[in-house]
């Protein structure tokens, strides 16, 4: 037989991955429970009802994290982006005018994703690493009809909250326009009450603030969306898989859409007990005391904080790099030397630490910030790392 292509010299995965795993400690992938992981190592069949149990109580829980009662949630074999790209396909239909609130990378992913399904995106600019105003929002949205309007609640890219969501989704409603929020960094992390703040439609990933995989994400569609925009539509969307409609049929009706990720979702279902086991209040309070804590153990140490508190998201944390220190240097240090890994960020000259799901635990951060601190003087910067680990014990003491 003549071989067109010759079998390639592969190394082994054990040869590739580090002896000692790293604590992945940036804007996620977050570190998973031994549960969770344990689940995700499962394969059952897709269809039967094992996986109608597995799925009924997955919606039930996603309905408890998402704080509504809509029958409308569903799962996406994918990421976080692929729900996001859901529930825009299936609310925005050719020629629908939206405004995009836009204080990022991600939120202007957002808009694109609008143009791509043929939508009228008008771009709404919030200020410099700053949320939305509720003065700007309403003066857009008085000047002209809108269908829908898309917004952050966590901008990643910049580590911008968006403090405003429940009063933007009130103006939204009041005009007419659907809400369509992506929750991907924050859901499970800080408040975000779905039905009460009249949202229409909620994305998250399974990977940052629920502690599951990557790659199998949830978003949910308010009833009122679904009839106006789902329900009764005539032509086709786009997008095969992303139909919610078609994805409908195995997530409420258990029937065939297509082979779902299986383990992941039980992955899913065991992160989101562990969410319901702990109850959102509690899980609210230790994000942010962690955050807030690791927040003020940065200054401590004479670090500078990119976003002001009142713009502040806590899922995710931005840092200024000194003057004369190189941020990959920074990166590199840690993950190499500390075995700490955070990330970089989309053109901005920081660094970014998570506080999403098991990233928020006290001996995580003890270990994180004397890292970062003695990662950023070995690259040239000066501080004061006891200060900034005295500060983060007296934060969390307190």
């Amino acid at each position: 037989m003549h071989q067109a292509v010759s079998v390639p010299h592969i190394v082994p995965l054990d040869e590739i991955l580090p002896d000692e795993p790293l604590l992945m400690m940036g804007a996620g992938p977050v570190p998973i429970p031994h549960s969770v992981a344990t689940a995700n190592s499962i394969v059952i069949n897709h269809l039967g009802e094992t996986m109608n149990r597995v799925i009924a109580q997955v919606k039930d829980m996603g309905r408890y994290v998402f704080q509504t009662n809509s029958r409308y949630v569903l799962g996406v074999g994918g990421p976080g982006s692929a729900a996001m790209e859901m529930a825009i396909a299936n609310l925005v239909h050719p020629g629908d005018k939206v405004l995009c609130i836009c204080n990022g990378y991600f939120s202007r992913r957002m808009a694109e994703m609008v143009n791509r399904v043929r939508g009228e995106a008008t771009i709404l600019e919030a200020g410099v690493n700053e949320g939305a105003s509720l003065e700007a929002v309403e003066r857009a949205l008085r000047s002209k009809r809108y269908d829908a309007v898309t917004l952050v609640q966590g901008e990643t890219s910049n580590t911008v909250c968006n403090g405003n969501l429940a009063g933007i989704a009130q103006l939204a409603r009041e005009h007419g326009a659907l809400v369509i929020v992506d929750a991907v960094c924050t859901l499970s992390t800080m408040p975000l009450e779905m039905d009460n703040w009249q949202i229409d439609a909620v994305i998250t990933g399974g990977q940052k603030g629920l502690s599951s995989i990557p790659g199998v994400s949830l978003l949910a569609f308010s009833e009122r969306a679904w009839a106006k925009k789902i329900a009764s539509r005539s032509d086709l969307p786009f997008h095969w898989v992303l139909d919610a409609n078609l994805a409908d049929k195995f997530w409420n009706q258990k029937s065939y859409h297509y082979t779902a990720p299986v383990s992941g979702i039980l992955a899913l279902h065991e992160a989101l007990r562990l969410v319901c086991g702990e109850t959102l209040p509690k899980r609210f309070e230790r994000h942010l005391n962690c955050s807030q804590a690791l927040q003020a153990g940065i200054e401590g140490m004479g670090l500078r904080l990119l976003v002001a508190k009142e713009h502040r998201l806590n899922s995710v944390v931005g840092i200024v790099v000194p003057d004369g220190v190189v941020a990959a240097e920074v990166l590199a240090d840690l993950s190499r030397v500390h075995r700490v890994e955070i990330s970089g960020a989309f053109g901005l000259n920081i660094v970014r630490i998570g506080q999403m799901g098991e990233q928020s635990r006290a001996h995580n951060l003890f270990r994180t910030l004397h890292a970062l601190g003695s990662s950023m003087q070995a690259s040239g910067a000066k501080l004061d790392l006891p200060a900034g680990m005295a500060e983060l014990e007296r934060s969390l003491t307190q």
